[in-house]
């Protein structure tokens, strides 16, 4: 399975998530942040099933929700920010969600280790100071290895925080050991990761 992890600049429209799918069409998850869609989730689900790719990602309304959508324009999951669902089967496969600041308020709701194929955390703006980037790298850490799976966050490129002077975007990659197949700071390229189809798998490519 090809993960594609995007760190796009907020837009009102779906331009860049669009042209993701066009411009990479060996992958078959789109990774986007929270609150990336906005309103315009009848579009995402328009384009996963054109493109017949597996969308996560976040909208609000009014608060920031966190969506799968499946390869048929099917929203497998729809909840807001703070629920205790974090769990989502998609072709086979359970998948984790974290929602921003869960990572460091709530985490995983007190879940069991389970067989999840990989936790995915959406995120909004960039981290506001360096001891946030680096905190926030090493709280996901520890959910990699609890869990024994893949954890995988990304951001916007662009946003800040309450109107803070700093917006550092971050994405990065963790395999079940803990250990790091990236941590981005500040370089926006999109990548993708390769996983194994079983749960406790290891990333085997990145690009």
């Amino acid at each position: 399975m090809k993960l594609l992890i995007a760190q796009p600049r907020l837009e009102k429209e779906l331009r860049q998530l669009e042209l993701e799918m066009m411009n990479h069409p060996e992958a078959d998850v789109i990774i986007f942040p929270e609150g990336y869609i906005n309103h315009n989730i009848d579009c995402a689900c328009e384009l996963a099933r054109k493109y017949s790719k597996i969308i996560i990602s976040g909208y609000k309304n009014p608060k920031d929700r966190a969506v799968v959508i499946d390869r048929d324009g099917k929203l497998l999951l729809d909840r807001a920010k703070y629920e205790d669902t974090k769990l989502v089967e998609v072709e086979g496969n359970v998948i984790g969600i974290m929602l921003c600041d869960e990572l460091v308020l709530q985490g995983m709701s007190n879940l069991q280790p389970t067989n999840i194929l990989f936790i995915v955390h959406l995120i909004g703006v960039g981290m506001f100071s360096e001891e946030q980037f680096a905190e926030w790298v090493e709280e996901a850490r520890k959910y990699a290895i609890q869990y024994k799976t893949v954890i995988i966050g990304t951001s916007h490129a662009d946003g800040s925080f309450r109107d803070s002077e700093v917006s550092i975007p971050i994405a990065y990659c963790m395999d079940e050991e803990g250990t790091d197949i990236f941590i981005s700071k500040n370089d926006t390229k999109t990548r993708i990761v390769t996983l194994e189809t079983r749960p406790g798998c290891s990333v085997i490519n990145l690009a």
